[in-house]
């Protein structure tokens, strides 16, 4: 079948609807804008049919060549839950489940993370898990620079449509993606940050737990802490 032909009313609104998209990727990069009247702006939220939504932020990721990552993957791994979540959890990057499902944490890790979810006393549909970057690295090394400041930008938007109460990164990677290329995970976890003005608590990732079983007490400590910071009942028996 050939290409969807629009209408020129349609091709417009979406015109307005990629240039809206543009220019908040370039603002959250640190770019200025072109200079546009409020009018202007007004217009542009208007007549574009779901102004700032998830969905839009996906449609506008595409088929992502933004950078290398691109070339190895099978689906691009977006994330997944409620978008009024109060809690995000942001990992590393997909594995090869994640890969092939084109979902956040399906693997033996997110079995984990699931787990510590619900001993939250929440479900994944209440909470929101995406990724530092949405394509799998090869043969899951650790994201590149170059591949963290491509996607960087579309992880602030999916934040900042969400506005949680709090952030949860998972491991160093995450962690360093978000606050500082320093961070050191084992020294520095379990202390509260905070990222786009959004407190964050950076804690172990659940692969590191599946290699270091000891270390889910540490986790469950800083688990705790994010429940009292949400008002949520903590349980003593885990």
């Amino acid at each position: 079948m050939g290409k969807e032909i629009l209408r020129p009313s349609e091709e417009f609104i979406e015109i307005i609807g990629q240039l809206k998209n543009l220019m908040v990727a370039d603002m959250e990069m640190g770019m200025d804008p072109p200079t546009l009247s409020a009018s202007t702006l007004d217009y542009l939220n208007t007549r574009t049919k779901h102004p700032g939504s998830l969905e839009d932020l996906r449609k506008f990721i595409g088929d992502c060549k933004r950078c290398k990552l691109w070339q190895g993957r099978t689906k691009l791994v977006f994330g997944e839950g409620s978008p009024d979540a109060r809690l995000v959890f942001v990992g590393e990057g997909p594995g090869r489940d994640e890969d092939l499902a084109g979902r956040p944490f399906v693997g033996e890790a997110g079995g984990l993370l699931t787990r510590i979810i619900n001993a939250m006393g929440l479900t994944r549909e209440e909470v929101y898990i995406c990724n530092v970057v949405k394509c799998r690295p090869p043969k899951n090394r650790e994201p590149e620079m170059d591949e963290i400041r491509a996607c960087i930008p579309f992880l602030k938007r999916q934040i900042h449509l969400i506005r949680p109460h709090v952030i949860c990164t998972l491991g160093r990677v995450a962690t360093q993606g978000l606050l500082d290329h320093e961070f050191r995970i084992a020294q520095e976890r379990g202390k509260w940050h905070a990222f786009m003005d959004i407190p964050l608590m950076p804690t172990y990732h659940p692969a590191y737990l599946l290699r270091n079983p000891s270390a889910k007490r540490q986790v469950w400590e800083d688990v705790q802490d994010i429940m009292k910071h949400m008002k949520l009942e903590v349980r003593r028996d885990e």
